[in-house]
């Protein structure tokens, strides 16, 4: 009985701390969908004679741009500090437009469709309440449909439908856009994924591409779509559904290592006219194994924002731009970017899926955009992720394994290796089971044990979820998920894996080397021989709402920030690697380390390192 209760007592504690966690995830980790603050089914009809809101240029587009500001000047006769502008796109929104079988029509106008974004009225003009007067702009991208504008009051909770603007188009919105490179399952092929409005019944996808100054070639593209019934729940099968266009993806073999090749998207139309993309570029992968200077960035939890301040910008993702625009600056010296889950926070809000490829656009279509499967992209109730919530509000991973190409034997299993030059990488999948035995850990185990280390000695695990080393949330100082830690720990030491990289707690922290939650290595910025040990650190302050540290002082813990940042490797040689953190602010290296090793320090038997028994012993 004295042994039930202390098990009891046990149980209870570890609850206590799971509910602590959870408490804490939601204060500081995740924050809200901007647009699921919109009760856009209580949308009351209100229309009102002297309101009037219009929006400028009509047209956009015109000369090749997918992207353009609009000024919307609005009037309102009774003005509120609550009153705000959405954006629709399609254009039309009333409920004629809701699918069948929706919610009874209640109330006019009933709006079954969430807008794309939203402004309030005295964004732009505190005096906005007095005049009732004011003049904003909006940031649009190509999204395949039209756009309307509609003036509410009654704040976000309660609103009432006060005027709806003219109606904005793009020249061509079904043109091909927002590419994103992916490493294809050979070293020397690069995938091209983009977004189009053409069916293949319409037009044959495909690329068009080559070295540069020469002659171009033409390769196939495949294409994707689904429909509102592939999503698992709301809001992705209601008010956040919108059409996600077609998804095309080519495949470009044979590469040359290390050359610089040109691009350009492409569909023929059935009546032979063509239909293009602007011109892009990329430099293709080295050879296996290749001595020279290599360079990756890595980050998790990144999001979306907006450039004109709508969808409240500066009080979510308020750091996603900023590690945007810090990588787009340093692009020249980038050859490949790992964003490890949590990436659009679209939240089942499908719309924001191009607001994101748009604003990755100018790295995503030079460097290989390569991602893994994160709470936010997956984790949906009944649909067999690990987790049982609804993190990815419906979504459960259809938008990701559509949007993004990753080369994984199954796109719906997200686990996959890649190798880039002296590196492989290991990318597991947080939200499915990786527990010992399963499919998922013998995928993993063969990734790290088929690494050739004289030619790749820089190997590198990828996951969303921390696996146990975090000062996040967690009192004790020891945040993480349980399940498989212990297991996938033992393959780290097994097969010497250098650094184990996570996301999900939205701050940056380095451990010192660990082996069975232990520091195996006193040395804090310089490595040099054997290591001992895989040093985990976490990257999760790619955009989205920080979290903060806990009270504990963990003795595993060397470094710690609560900012927005990421990271980046360099790799001088098969015997020098770099790792540098970079605040998003000001692109300011605030934490580093260097290792210096050689082939033989990788074969050196360390703890678990080498077989028990050999021939020889």
């Amino acid at each position: 009985m004295e042994g039930f209760f202390f098990v009891s007592l046990k149980v209870a504690l570890i609850l206590l701390l799971v509910l602590h966690c959870v408490a804490a995830h939601g204060r500081h980790g995740v924050g809200e969908q901007p647009l699921s603050k919109i009760a856009i089914h209580r949308a009351l009809f209100a229309l009102h004679d002297n309101a009037s809101i219009k929006a400028e240029p009509a047209l956009l587009g015109t000369k090749g741009e997918d992207s353009q500001l609009v000024t919307v000047e609005l009037v309102c006769p009774d003005p509120s500090g609550d009153d705000w502008v959405a954006v629709f796109s399609p254009a039309k929104f009333n409920s004629s437009t809701c699918p069948p079988g929706d919610e009874p029509r209640q109330q006019a106008p009933y709006i079954c469709s969430a807008p794309i974004k939203y402004m309030f009225a005295n964004e732009s003009n505190s005096g906005y309440s007095k005049t009732g007067k004011t003049s904003l702009k909006f940031q649009l991208i190509n999204q395949r449909a039209d756009f309307s504008f509609a003036l509410f009051s009654g704040g976000l909770s309660n609103p009432k439908l006060l005027a709806v603007s003219n109606i904005i188009n793009f020249a061509n919105p079904k043109a091909p856009l927002y590419p994103r490179l992916s490493q294809g399952k050979s070293w020397n092929e690069m995938t091209v994924t983009w977004t189009s409005g053409y069916n293949v019944i319409e037009a044959v996808p495909f690329v068009e591409w080559g070295l540069k100054g020469e002659s171009q070639t033409q390769s196939p593209a495949g294409t994707l779509t689904f429909k509102r019934n592939s999503m698992c729940g709301p809001p992705a099968r209601t008010v956040g559904w919108r059409d996600p266009g077609f998804i095309h993806t080519s495949f470009l073999k044979e590469l040359w290592p290390n050359s610089l090749y040109t691009y350009k998207l492409g569909h023929r139309l059935f009546n032979g006219t063509y239909i293009w993309s602007k011109s892009y570029y990329f430099k293709s992968s080295p050879y296996p194994g290749q001595d020279s200077l290599q360079r990756v960035v890595i980050f998790g939890d990144m999001g979306k924002a907006e450039r004109d301040g709508s969808n409240e910008y500066s009080n979510y993702q308020p750091g996603s731009l900023n590690t945007t625009d810090q990588l787009i600056k340093d692009l020249d010296n980038i050859d490949i970017v790992f964003h490890i889950g949590d990436i659009t926070y679209a939240n089942g809000y499908i719309s924001q899926w191009d607001q994101f490829t748009s604003q990755v656009e100018p790295i995503a279509s030079t460097v290989p955009y390569m991602i893994a499967s994160g709470n936010h992209e997956r984790d949906a109730p009944g649909t067999g992720s690990f987790y049982d919530s609804n993190d990815s509000g419906g979504e459960c991973g259809v938008l990701a394994e559509t949007m993004f190409y990753v080369p994984a034997e199954n796109r719906a299993k997200f686990w996959y290796s890649t190798d880039y030059g002296m590196f492989r990488f290991c990318v597991a999948d947080s939200e499915h089971d990786w527990r010992e035995g399963s499919k998922q850990y013998k995928s993993i185990e063969n990734c790290l044990a088929t690494a050739d280390r004289q030619k790749q000695p820089w190997l590198i695990f990828i996951a969303h979820r921390v696996l146990g080393y975090s000062s996040t949330y967690w009192e004790d100082g020891s945040f993480g998920e349980p399940m498989g830690r212990e297991s996938l720990q033992k393959l780290w030491q097994k097969y010497k894996v250098d650094m184990a990289f996570f996301g999900h707690v939205h701050n940056y922290e380095r451990t010192c080397p660990i082996y069975q939650n232990q520091c195996v290595n006193t040395e804090r910025s310089h490595y040099s021989g054997t290591v001992n040990g895989t040093i985990n650190v976490i990257v999760g302050g790619g955009g989205s709402h920080l979290s903060d540290f806990g009270p504990v002082q963990t003795s595993w813990s060397l470094y710690k920030d609560s900012d927005f940042g990421f990271v980046k490797l360099t790799a001088f040689d098969h015997s020098s690697l770099l790792l540098e953190y970079k605040k998003s602010s000001d692109g300011k290296v605030y934490d580093s380390f260097t290792i210096s090793r050689d082939y033989r320090d990788v074969l050196a038997c360390v703890h678990d390192g080498c077989e028990p028994v050999t021939l020889a012993s």
